[in-house]
């Protein structure tokens, strides 16, 4: 049967391939960005299968006002891909608050606006798929990455719990969690850097600037087959409850759940003396 999808972010990247995946398969998507006049030019060769909507993730009224639209016109919405935000980089001292607001706003809060908006339709049609994408940022940290990864463990927090709350309906949620892939991401219409200025960081934050810049465009992960796997996963009966995208994903993720392995093993004894005694 074909699936209606949502896409946040469908403008480009992840979202645009992923998009394009679910219409290849013969499916319908709901295409939003904030830019409706983009969305438009995109997704014009595809006719009635495409409903693009404006929407900014941040705007929790836009989210409601997009998801009754797609409703008007699908009747239902059986998978959620939460993709929309954006790369806020620099040590946390260099990021003003307004900013960390800002970053918060797009990839949590618009998360949650979005998925607020969708979880009572697909509650009442006992069925759902919701893809969150998080990170490989939101299974380990990166120095220079503090407050993107901390909104990416939000995501990873938050879709563990709501698999739990959701199931009871019929409605699976997986997180997705990329590595380095060869999008736009890493340049400047995706990436931002602190503002402040501290001398102690300087040479790192060239650094960093200079490597991400080096990156970019050369990224491991493919999207296309992201997207592919994205569209094989809102057909599995029983999907991951996390899914890992990209070797260095895979390499990363290992290598920090054996060093939690290896800490709690150290620290067990310890760990369980904060007990009342028996």
């Amino acid at each position: 049967m074909s699936k209606v999808w949502f896409i946040t972010g469908s403008a480009r990247g992840i979202g645009a391939e992923v998009a394009k995946a679910a219409l290849a398969a013969g499916d319908r998507v709901v295409a939003t960005g904030r830019n409706l006049d983009r969305l438009r030019e995109i997704y014009a060769d595809h006719g009635e299968s495409v409903l693009p909507v404006v929407l900014d993730v941040a705007d929790e009224a836009q989210a409601v006002t997009a998801v009754q639209a797609a409703v008007d016109r699908f009747g239902r919405i059986d998978v959620l891909v939460n993709n929309a935000g954006f790369g806020l980089l620099g040590r946390f001292e260099e990021i003003e608050a307004a900013d960390i607001e800002r970053q918060f706003a797009t990839n949590v809060f618009g998360l949650f606006h979005v998925t607020r908006a969708v979880l009572p339709v697909m509650r009442r049609q006992r069925s759902g798929r919701i893809l969150n994408l998080s990170s490989i940022g939101g299974v380990l940290g990166f120095a220079g990455a503090s407050v993107y990864c901390s909104t990416k463990y939000a995501v990873e927090g938050f879709s563990d719990s709501l698999a739990l709350e959701a199931a009871p309906f019929g409605i699976h949620v997986t997180v997705v969690e990329p590595g380095f892939f060869r999008t736009d991401f890493l340049d400047g219409s995706s990436v931002r850097y602190g503002g402040r200025r501290i001398e102690d960081y300087a040479a790192h934050s060239a650094e960093l600037r200079s490597t991400y810049d080096g990156y970019s465009r050369k990224q491991p992960g493919d999207p296309v087959k992201l997207a592919a796997i994205m569209v094989e996963l809102a057909g599995t009966a029983e999907p991951p409850r996390h899914f890992l995208a990209g070797s260095d994903a895979v390499e990363m993720a290992t290598g920090a759940i054996e060093r939690r392995g290896a800490e709690i093993a150290a620290w067990r004894d310890r760990s369980k003396s904060t007990d009342f005694a028996a």
